[in-house]
């Protein structure tokens, strides 16, 4: 059986392929199409997931998309009712939207597939999912639990904002929900809009600010913004807020409540900032913590999987991981909208069409999210060939050494290799690479080769065997989704005038012995990195341990700031010449800077929009 999940038409479009209950194939559209958080319908990521599985079109038994268009015109009906006269603004430019399109989306899906085949009966094989079973579905079906308590956090998908899903085998059921206006994702999202960055792109920025702040206003949010019960159910006091009706997140009261207007993204961040994120951050964990706690209590599951944009938040899954409630957490690395895709071919699988379940309690199903395209060898070749690229073809043993040797060196390596990761995360196969021992390493990859904020934390990979020798973490962690400190016996004691510095002129400081991916509270974004699910990856890391005695690189994704990360060998070449990046490995072509012909060269910097 072929199943087909699509999320399309909010944020983060995608396509996958379930055959059997086999992930087979996964992809955003953004990779394609070179537009960040790409809305439009997946049109070459569902290409991409027929070619790479050769299934045809007509060979499709179910196209399930991720969300029930209908209750979310619902909810979108009573929101205007209730908030009107206010935001008729709003109203009139949805309407005719949804009119149009949305309200019919069974007509403009069918409309879309077509293209692919003519003579199917799309309409009698199209279902649709609700938009948290969808996310659900993502965290639990792939995960290596036979029973487990499913929680979902995000904006909103129909009504909800908050779930609580029980699966068992191929049953899964949602039996709790928390529903719009109350949300925490958005909440997050208002803090995110009003410290200067973009809603739905720039809440990791948030994440990775707050360190450098103190929870200020955490009182000022309990007492005025969020009601929080023992249990983790919260309301949110809209008097604040102007997104139910409006067209901001926020309004005149909540800027007037923290003392100043929005920050408009050229400005400078300032200690204020700091403390805004620090303090929406320290009230976030508290929510999720309550919410684990009472479901731990509640469901006496020993198992937690976790979904929705929300479950991005890497710094309180950390701090979930640690709190002990549960005994096996497990997170879908696609935890956003386009992970819904996935789930939403799960769900069909398994709950609509009552296929048994095999649990593979070895490890997940998701093949280490490699699940995007690949390029073999010739085809690489080929085609840096027609970009005018110089390049040497090196066999694997000697391209690791090398490339291995450049790290060691600090140059800083662009690596492209195998199937492309799906999700947010660059996981070692579209990676931008770097030595973590090297002080200015951070300073460099941020303003030379991203093109962004200075502040913003770098991820360690490191070899799965060593990661309790250098991280307070007993397990995996695959998808750079847990933070965790870094050992104690490899930090760098600053002295107490050192200490004494606030804000962001605590950046430079060494604070361990690998100070490239230590954040300035000791923590780090880990991804373990097994033999089993990326080979490439790491058998580079195992060349930089023997030559270094480290076995941890700097991670990043391949792509500058506002751009979706690379996906073709053209994608990677034009990044390279376009940054500050040394060297280039596409699968066995090895590049250096150097030797390109200069008229190559790009001006990348400007060349893509804010995140």
């Amino acid at each position: 059986m072929n199943i087909l999940g699509i999320s399309a038409y909010y944020h983060d479009s995608a396509a996958a392929l379930v055959r059997d209950g086999e992930i087979i194939a996964a992809a955003q559209e953004e990779r394609f199409t070179r537009m960040k958080h790409d809305s439009c319908f997946p049109r070459n990521a569902i290409t991409f997931c027929l070619n790479h599985s050769g299934v045809g079109a007509d060979e499709i038994d179910f196209v399930v998309f991720y969300d029930k268009p209908f209750l979310k015109f619902e909810r979108l009906l009573e929101t205007y009712v209730s908030f009107a006269p206010h935001g008729f603004s709003q109203f009139r430019i949805a309407m005719p939207i949804w009119l149009r399109d949305k309200l019919f989306l069974k007509n403009l899906l069918c409309k879309e597939l077509t293209k692919f085949n003519k003579q199917v009966d799309w309409r009698a094989r199209l279902l649709f999912s609700e938009h948290h079973l969808s996310h659900a579905a993502s965290a639990f079906f792939p995960s290596p639990f036979k029973e487990s308590a499913v929680l979902t956090l995000d904006g909103v998908g129909e009504w909800a904002t908050t779930s609580l899903a029980i699966g068992s085998g191929n049953n899964l059921e949602i039996i709790k929900e928390i529903n719009f206006p109350n949300s925490l994702g958005l909440l997050y999202s208002a803090f995110t809009y009003y410290i200067g960055f973009r809603v739905n792109s720039g809440e990791y920025k948030v994440m990775g600010l707050a360190p450098y702040g103190e929870p200020k206003y955490a009182d000022i949010i309990y007492k005025n913004l969020i009601d929080i019960k023992p249990d983790g159910s919260f309301r949110l006091n809209q008097d604040y807020f102007d997104y139910c009706a409006g067209l901001t997140m926020i309004n005149n009261r909540f800027e007037n409540l923290f003392g100043g207007k929005r920050r408009d993204p050229a400005e400078e961040i300032t200690q204020r900032h700091m403390d805004l994120a620090a303090s929406i951050q320290a009230v976030t964990e508290d929510v999720m913590l309550r919410l684990t706690r009472s479901i731990a209590k509640e469901t006496r599951m020993k198992n937690l999987c976790l979904a929705g944009g929300v479950a991005l938040n890497c710094v309180a899954n950390g701090k979930i991981l640690r709190d002990g409630q549960f005994e096996n957490i497990w997170i879908q690395p696609a935890a956003g909208d386009a992970g819904g895709a996935l789930g939403a071919a799960l769900s069909a699988y398994y709950i609509h069409s009552r296929q048994p379940r095999v649990v593979n309690y070895e490890g997940d199903c998701m093949k280490g999210s490699y699940l995007g395209p690949s390029f073999s060898q010739k085809e690489i070749e080929s085609r840096l060939n027609k970009l005018g690229a110089k390049f040497e073809t090196l066999k694997d043993d000697i391209i690791f050494k090398i490339c291995a040797q450049d790290i060691s060196e600090g140059k800083t390596i662009g690596w492209f290799q195998g199937q492309m990761e799906f999700g947010p995360r660059a996981l070692g196969a579209r990676s931008i690479l770097g030595d973590p021992r090297s002080p200015t390493m951070q300073k460099t990859l941020n303003l030379k080769v991203k093109f962004r904020e200075s502040f913003r934390p770098f991820a360690p990979s490191i070899l799965q065997e060593h990661v309790n020798d250098w991280f307070e973490l007993d397990r995996e962690s695959p998808y750079m989704l847990f933070v965790a400190d870094i050992v104690k016996s490899r930090r760098i004691k600053n002295s107490e005038q050192v200490n004494q510095l606030f804000g962001i002129e605590r950046l430079n400081l060494v604070r361990s012995e690998v100070p490239a991916i230590t954040h300035i509270d000791y923590s780090a974004r880990i991804q373990t990195v097994s033999k089993d699910t990326n080979q490439r990856y790491y058998t580079l890391l195992t060349e930089f341990y023997a030559l270094t005695n480290c076995p941890i690189l700097v991670n990043t994704s391949f792509n500058v700031r506002g751009e979706p990360i690379v996906n073709t060998p053209e994608d990677a070449f034009n990044c390279f010449m376009g940054t500050d990046i040394d060297i280039l490995a596409i699968g066995n072509c090895y590049l250096k800077k150097e030797n390109q012909d200069q008229a190559l060269m790009r001006n990348y910097e400007m060349a893509f929009e804010l995140d």
